[in-house]
């Protein structure tokens, strides 16, 4: 019986593959001397910690602070909101070339146009109170996002809760 031309290229291709995995790497006949020492630091201390005066420093000194959160339908600051206030007014104050734009943002609900415009209206009371603190206007920047950039995917009131919010970001 006569074998197929399909039945030796399949035989072919696995005697191959078994003589090619017979095939190994020879070890070499002088292994590479060992790493030296580790190369030493620059002159410049080492820091513990993001780099004083930068965002990751101004959200690490605020510790959740750089975010405010609203009720729905709302851009009026209480009391927790100007207490997270006044520390980023602190933080501000001991940085003064440091300059920060506050991002508005709302929850899913309502029609684009709306969420941008109470976006707006949240980043503004955001703005309007660290100037009441002390902070030049010219030094701050507002934007709303309004429903684009949510933090929290879902429809529920805890996720809806996390996206009203006002987030300030410090730039430069």
């Amino acid at each position: 019986m006569p074998r197929s031309p399909r039945l030796r290229t399949v035989a072919f291709v696995l005697l191959s593959s078994a003589a090619l995995a017979a095939c190994g790497k020879k070890a070499p006949k002088q292994l590479p001397p060992p790493p030296g020492p580790a190369p030493v630091a620059s002159a410049a201390p080492a820091t513990q910690g993001p780099m004083p005066g930068s965002q990751a420093d101004f959200v690490a000194t605020l510790m959740g602070k750089d975010v405010i959160y609203f009720d729905t339908d709302r851009y009026n600051i209480d009391d927790e909101d100007a207490a997270a206030l006044a520390q980023q007014a602190t933080w501000l104050k001991k940085y003064p070339a440091k300059r920060a734009t506050i991002e508005g943002h709302c929850d899913e609900r309502g029609t684009r146009e709306y969420n941008l415009a109470l976006g707006e209206r949240r980043a503004n009371a955001a703005k309007n109170y660290l100037v009441g603190l002390g902070i030049d206007p010219a030094r701050l920047s507002t934007i709303s996002y309004g429903k684009e950039r949510p933090v929290a995917l879902g429809s529920d009131e805890a996720s809806w809760a996390k996206n009203r919010r006002a987030v300030t970001v410090t730039i430069d």
